[in-house]
């Protein structure tokens, strides 16, 4: 459990976060450092091992049968990249305590760091691809939550749906590669397909899925034409562009491509793709950052080229150039956080970060002024730093590699981007740093307290010490290459100072004297690159997704008419045709074609049972324009449904119709009380022929669906289920062992859309209390059908029997795993007692009392049942798994207990909460119509009458509407 720990804990400390800060400021800032630190310190108790060449794996199985398990493993390359998020992560947890204003919500911006850390852990450590997906999209939405946590700026909002829109959809091509690979490899296990290399190269399914794992990585990666989602990502505060542009989220992309790299490197395809995208992206980004004033621009954009760079050796498909990708992502990672923050503490001070308004700091804030130049220098390759080191090696990299048979291209074009890169490091230093003294800053600036260029000095340190001492980084890039690799065998390079008189020394050279040069004419450069003609890339952005959404508004608009009749015959139509085709092609290929299990005899009972239905079935096509009857028999043949039920030996079937067509029967006749009694007959003669045409077709179709299905020679999983509901599931009651235990994952899904649709419904009927709706809802007169709205008789009677309605709701949830019954039907019949309160007294009074929160109530039921199927993985069994055991009391004996009863637990509260927030939301709309008024006394019953004028409301009506259940 120790790998799923380093992973998870941040996620504790992301919920502990925003509950500390009520404790102050540094409480909550250490609650997440101490999440941070106890991750750290569990990864790091993995390092010995893996450096002495083990790789330490965990499992646990989640749904084994779709391929997916919570494996995780540690090798070099999980643990350096995992380090490195941890570790800069901590850095900036104490960056950000001093950063952020006391008006900013600290608690929130914890809790979104810590889930992006915990899920960028995920990426870094899974060894399943299935669940490195999911990490994936999680880092997508999490960064999204980072990116516009200043919700107040509109370029933040738009920063953070831009990051959204490009990463996620690059996500949804990764998730089909993925699929494809693990398809390929005949595993999901990555170790298992990091082995498999030749088979995935020689399939023919490689060309695809190597174009779609790219486009994933590359979208991550900002790698062009996908690069234009980071600068606008730099609208959030600049500790969450010091994680994600340094160590983190546009790493993912790199970090995928060398965790794949034995899998899928080594082809022609790859080289020619992966290469010439990541040199002109290094190009590209190394180009534009000159010409940025802006110092996060600038900043941006060098990541996006030092991003090309590594994404660049990792194309050139040789084992000394991966080397020096994970070199060059180590001396990365350190020198551009400290440049983030050194960013920060500018615009912290100062007040603002336009290099043109700054100049002349080193004076006055010496200690950040002298740490920021050290970082400055190394991104630019200075010499005894350790930039120059990793940018030595890419040179020495690029100048033995010809790319599409021309010898010249890469060397040329890697030293141009050399250029670049010196000239707008260069310029970040000189110009912001260096120069007079200026007296127009927007606030005096002074060096910042030292829990802000404290993180900064620790990554300078690093910077300073691997470019002095390059052996200290030796182990590190060692075992982590030789994971890239996928052997223990590296080709020869030296970490070192001097290798002597090198095409890669001369390049250097050129690149400093060439890109000294550019920053002397930075001016005239600038005014030529301004009348230079470009594509904005935020414009391109817009416009494609605004193209998008007018096509998307078209198709609605042409499919969504507003008919229900033409969205049913669409529905159905497709049901019987896609059934139809399935049943001929069993047919025609024999096995198990229908007709090859005997069917049962039909009794009298039966019988008279089928007439009953069908006779209901017609009356409801004979009346169907008088809704009340219409539901009327729509209910009796539900609960003619429930009579099959009982035929067939399903009393808890039997229990679970009755108890959903009361519900539903009353939540109807609610809502009906403010429609119309009957509907007008519109229809022509050729629409309703249509309709009858669906209905008969539909209606034929189903049932020779059903006939086929329940008639196939095929062995059905109900004896397994049957012999294995006591000794595998604990209970009797094979339905609901069934559903809590057999097929718990599917109940967990359903449950979690029912909790969808109830809040779903709470909308829509909200949108009914807004403009035209409650207008007409003031408009209307009070119901005066019947004298006495809520009768003595019957409020009496709802209210002597509540407490007898709840304790039978309650036996019935505690017997359900050996009896009928079970949570469902538990919380039906809790719903339905409760419904009657409302019916039966008003809402006012009802409400007023009960004081339920419903929405409280589905968020508990699906937290409680998702926490039940976790604490199966605590214990090593796959997710959901169940466990019972029997005991003995005094005066009680001998009783089970099982923990499925508290995921039937979480199934009782989202049904209650379902049925009570819908309700509640067609309770709210008839007090708005009928105006009614809240009792005062415990027995008091509000008779209907013309106290109230159309249109006016008593203060205590308004006041109680307020009031939710």
């Amino acid at each position: 459990m120790s790998i799923a720990l380093t992973v998870l804990a941040p996620l504790f400390g992301a919920l502990l976060a925003p509950l500390a800060i009520r404790s102050g400021r540094n409480v909550c800032a250490a609650t997440a450092g101490a999440a941070a630190f106890f991750s750290f310190c569990l990864l790091l108790s993995h390092a010995p091992a893996v450096y002495r060449g083990e790789v330490i794996r965990e499992t646990i199985d989640w749904v084994p049968q779709l391929g997916l398990t919570f494996s995780f493993f540690i090798d070099g390359l999980g643990l350096f990249f995992a380090a490195l998020i941890l570790g800069i992560g901590l850095l900036i947890i104490v960056y950000a305590r001093y950063y952020l204003s006391r008006d900013d919500p600290m608690g929130r911006f914890y809790a979104f760091l810590l889930l992006f850390q915990s899920a960028m852990l995920g990426v870094a450590l899974s060894d399943n691809v299935l669940l490195l997906l999911v990490f994936w999209e999680v880092t997508s939405l999490s960064s999204f939550l980072l990116i516009g946590y200043w919700r107040h700026l509109p370029e933040g909002r738009q920063g953070a749906r831009m990051a959204l829109v490009v990463t996620g959809g690059g996500g949804l091509l990764l998730i089909a590669g993925a699929l494809m690979l693990g398809h390929i490899a005949g595993s999901y296990e990555i170790s298992e397909i990091l082995q498999r290399g030749d088979i995935i190269k020689a399939h023919p399914l490689y060309a695809p899925t190597l174009l779609l794992i790219l486009a994933g990585a590359f979208t991550k990666s900002a790698q062009f034409p996908f690069h234009f989602w980071l600068p606008h990502a730099m609208a959030a505060p600049t500790p969450v562009s010091a994680y994600l542009h340094s160590a983190t989220m546009v790493k993912a992309g790199v970090f995928l491509l060398a965790r794949l790299w034995p899998a899928l490197a080594g082809t022609d395809l790859w080289t020619l793709i992966v290469a010439p995208v990541g040199l002109v992206t290094m190009l590209v980004g190394a180009w534009i950052a000159i010409f940025k004033d802006d110092l996060k621009g600038l900043l941006a954009f060098s990541t996006v080229s030092h991003l090309g760079m590594m994404t660049m050796l990792l194309g050139f498909g040789t084992p000394i150039a991966a080397v020096v990708a994970m070199f060059h992502m180590l001396n990365h990672a350190t020198f551009k956080a400290a440049l983030f923050m050194s960013a920060g503490i500018v615009d912290h001070e100062a007040g603002t970060r336009d290099v043109r308004r700054l100049g002349g700091l080193l004076r006055l804030m010496p200690i950040s002024a002298a740490l920021a130049m050290l970082a400055a220098g190394s991104m630019a390759g200075l010499p005894l730093l350790n930039g120059f080191l990793s940018k030595e090696m890419m040179l020495e990299a690029a100048a033995g590699t010809d790319l599409g048979g021309v010898p010249y291209l890469v060397p040329v074009l890697a030293t141009l981007a050399a250029v670049f890169s010196v000239a707008y490091s260069a310029r970040m230093a000189i110009h912001t740093y260096l120069g007079p003294v200026r007296d127009d800053y927007p606030h005096h600036p002074h060096d910042p307290p030292v829990g802000m260029w404290g993180p900064v000095a620790v990554l300078v340190a690093l910077v300073v010490a691997i470019g002095l001492v390059p052996t200290l980084a030796g182990p590190v890039v060692a075992r982590t290459s030789m994971a890239v690799i996928g052997t223990d065998a590296l080709p020869y390079y030296s970490l070192a100072i001097w290798h002597g008189l090198t095409p890669a020394l001369f390049m250097s050279a050129l690149a400093f004297a060439v890109g000294a040069v550019m920053l002397k004419r930075h001016e005239g450069l600038s005014h030529w690159h301004a009348s230079l003609p470009r594509p904005d890339a935020k414009r391109m952005f817009d416009a494609t997704v605004s193209g998008l959404i007018a096509v998307s508004r078209g198709v609605t608009h042409r499919l969504h008419t507003g008919s229900l009749q033409r969205y049913m015959a669409v529905i159905l139509v497709t049901v019987v045709a896609i059934g139809a085709t399935a049943f001929l092609a069993a047919f025609q290929a024999g096995g198990h074609a229908p007709g090859g299990r005997g069917t049962l005899p039909a009794n009298l009972p039966a019988i008279a049972v089928w007439g009953m239905l069908m006779a209901t079935c017609a009356a409801v096509v004979v009346v169907h324009r008088n809704r009340l009857l219409t539901l009327i028999l729509t209910s009796v043949a539900g609960l003619v449904v429930s009579l099959a039920f009982l035929q067939f030996s399903a009393p808890d079937l039997a229990l679970t119709q009755i108890s959903v067509e009361v519900v539903t029967t009353i939540l109807l006749l609610l809502a009906l009380n403010l429609m119309p009694r009957r509907s007008e007959a519109v229809e022509s003669l050729r629409r309703r022929l249509g309709g009858g045409l669906v209905a008969v077709a539909t209606g034929a179709g189903v049932g020779a669906l059903a006939y086929a299905v329940m008639t196939r020679d095929i062995s059905s999983i109900s004896q397994y289920h049957l012999g294995q509901s006591k000794p595998g599931g604990g209970g009797t009651n094979v339905v609901n062992v069934i559903l809590v235990d057999f097929r718990g994952f599917d109940t967990f899904g359903e449950i979690i859309v029912l909790g969808i649709a109830a809040l779903a419904i709470a909308a829509m009927l909200q949108s009914a209390l807004r403009g035209a709706s409650a207008r007409r809802l003031d408009a209307m007169r009070p119901g005066v059908e019947s004298a006495d709205a809520h009768p003595l008789l019957l409020v009496v009677a709802t209210r002597v029997l509540l407490p007898l309605a709840l304790t039978v709701g309650v036996y019935i949830f505690l017997r359900g795993h050996n009896e009928p019954g079970g949570g469902f039907i538990a919380g039906l019949i809790v719903a339905i007692a409760l419904i009657m309160q409302y019916v039966a007294s008003g809402y006012g009074w009802a409400a007023s009392r009960a004081r339920l929160d419903a929405r409280g109530m589905i968020g508990a039921g699906i937290l409680i049942a998702g926490m039940t199927g976790i604490g199966a993985l605590v214990f090593g069994a796959p997710f959901l798994s169940t466990s019972y055991d029997y005991f003995h009391l005094p005066l009680i004996g001998e009783f089970e207990l099982a923990t499925a009863m508290a995921f039937d637990l979480g199934v009782f509260l989202t049904v209650v909460g379902t049925v009570m927030l819908a309700l509640v939301e067609i309770a709210r709309i008839q007090r708005r119509a009928e105006r009614e008024r809240v009792p005062e006394g415990p027995m008091d019953v509000l008779l209907h009458s013309d106290a109230d004028p159309p249109g006016e409301r008593s203060p205590n009506a308004a006041a109680s509407e307020r009031n939710e259940v």
